[in-house]
Formats: C-alpha cells, structure tokens, sequence
C-alpha cells in the first residue's frame, strides 16, 4: 500500500469497525485478512474516483481528443470537449468509452477507430450520429469485418457485446436506442435539466431519475452505473449515486451478503441489502459507488487482496 493511502486505510478501518460493534454486525471483516483486503478494493475504488476528478483539473494534449493519435482516449476528450463547451460532444464520448470499454489487451482502440470511421476522413461524432442513426449502422454492417482481429476487443465488462450486424447484441441497435433515448429529450442538456428540475436539483435524486429513464438496448445495471458515475466524475452533470441498484446486480450483491452475513450465498433480499449498504455509507462517507465497485472486487478474493480492473 503506498504511504499517502495509509492515513485513509487507517480511517476506512476504524469506521468499519465502529460501525459492526455499534450499529449491525459486518461479519465478513473477519478474519482481519478479510477487512484488510476490503479496505485496499475501497481504497482502489476511491482512488479511480480521484483520478479522473485530477485529471479534470490538469492540462490535456489536444492529441488525447484527435481519433487519428495512438494517444486518443475519449475519457480526457469529453473533458476536453467540456472545457470548450461541447457537452454534446462529450456525453457521446462517455457513451462510447463505457459502450466499448477499454480492453486490457488493446486499450481505446475500437473506441478510437469506429469514432473516426476507420480513418476515413470523417467522424462519428454527435452532430453526424444524432442527425442519422441508420447511416451509422449500415457504416458498421459495411464494416464490422475490419474490426475482427486482435486489435480490437470489447472491455471486461462489455465482453458479450458485438460488432457483428447478424446478432442480436449488435452495437449499431445499442446506439440508435441511446441516440432515441436523448433526442426524446431533445439533447443531453436538455435530458439532464429535466431529470434536476423534476429532482428539485437533488444529485441523488437526479442520479435515480436519469438511471430508471435510461432506456438504452443492453445496457444494464452496470452499464448504467457506470455511464452516469463516469458523467459526475467528469462534472457533465451534478448527480450522486443514491443507491448500488442491487436489483439486477450479481458480484456487489455477493460482496454484500458476505460483508453482512459471512456468506455469499445467504438468502437476503436485495432491496434489504441496499438499505443496509445506504446505512452503512452514512458512517463510511464513501459514495454508493465506492461501495459497489469494491464489494463486487472484493467478493472475487475476500481474503487476499487482488487488484481488478474493468
């Protein structure tokens, strides 16, 4: 563990501990080995947060938003795109990077090469998408086959999503349905003023509406999550996650059920298992996200801590 995250292991620790002998007991702290292990997937967990909030903060290579650079990466282009003004632009990209994810084998690169059309000259931004969804997806059907090789590969969490224009988990319909799910509101500004008026401009509250309206094809309970959390982090939108919607989850929910139980497989209702997890982050002070990300990291090594990534 690095030295400057100490203090805060220190911290997370006490708090996990107040919290089992003083309010409901966290059996699966125990044995140390396994509070331990919790303790470096949250300190992970925040430390992802912190990073894409630093990098807000610091100056971007205009390279870092050019689709013809190796160095592109569409998380630090929304940023730049926001910093200009282009939230339009920068909520697409936020689309596309948790659509596609960042493989751990090939990084940004299908993100890269399907936004600026295989090289092509033009790009798939929001201008062009927004006014003509079927033209996007002919592009792909014309050429999902230069996208079969190794050099191109969904995220870990996307892994069961394809190119191919003959399936049914096709990205050319997942993207029509959010480019739908936005134009009904007219744009991104205007989907997210009507989600913070309708929520009295409660982030939480905002965060629920925006989640339960989000009718986008495939995109499910992590989809979801991570796509609004990505767009807090880059500050596209003020919302809080007000829950760790266990509803349609499976790892945060074993997290849950051993931290509360001692057993992953304990038969609890999951909405009992959000109410305890929003107790639990009143004394935490992490974030529901903080706390989702690492119960479903921790759950995979309870005792032993291993670094995940996504």
């Amino acid at each position: 563990m690095r030295a400057r995250d100490r203090a805060l292991a220190d911290d997370l620790r006490t708090k996990l501990e107040e919290y089992s002998n003083k309010h409901k007991k966290l059996v699966g702290i125990n044995p140390s080995e396994n509070k331990e292990s919790l303790v470096e997937q949250m300190i992970d967990s925040l430390r992802r947060i912190k990073f894409v909030e630093a990098i807000r903060l610091r100056r971007i290579s205009n390279l870092r938003a050019d689709s013809s650079s190796e160095l592109f990466d569409p998380i630090r282009a929304a940023i730049v795109h926001a910093s200009n003004g282009d939230h339009e632009e920068a909520c697409w990209l936020i689309f596309l990077a948790i659509h596609f994810g960042k493989s751990s084998v090939c990084g940004w690169n299908f993100v890269r090469d399907v936004y600026n059309a295989l090289d092509s000259g033009y790009l798939w931004n929001w201008k062009r998408i927004s006014y003509n969804p079927d033209a996007f997806m002919d592009w792909l059907s014309q050429n999902y086959q230069n996208f079969n090789n190794s050099n191109y590969r969904f995220g870990n969490h996307r892994k069961y999503e394809s190119i191919n224009p003959t399936k049914n988990n096709f990205t050319g319909i997942v993207t029509k349905s959010y480019v739908n799910w936005i134009l009904d509101s007219g744009s991104h500004k205007d989907l997210f003023l009507n989600a913070l008026n309708s929520s009295q401009g409660d982030p939480r509250l905002t965060f629920r509406y925006l989640y339960k309206s989000m009718s986008v094809f495939r995109f499910g309970r992590t989809a979801k999550f991570d796509y609004l959390t990505m767009l807090a982090k880059i500050g596209l939108v003020k919302i809080e996650a007000d829950s760790a919607y266990m509803g349609a989850a499976t790892g945060p929910v074993d997290g849950a059920r051993l931290l509360f139980t001692g057993a992953s497989t304990t038969n609890i209702s999951r909405n009992d298992l959000d109410k305890w997890l929003l107790d639990l982050d009143a004394h935490l002070q992490v974030g529901m996200q903080v706390l989702e990300d690492s119960l479903c990291n921790w759950q995979k090594s309870p005792s032993e801590y291993k670094a995940f990534r996504g």
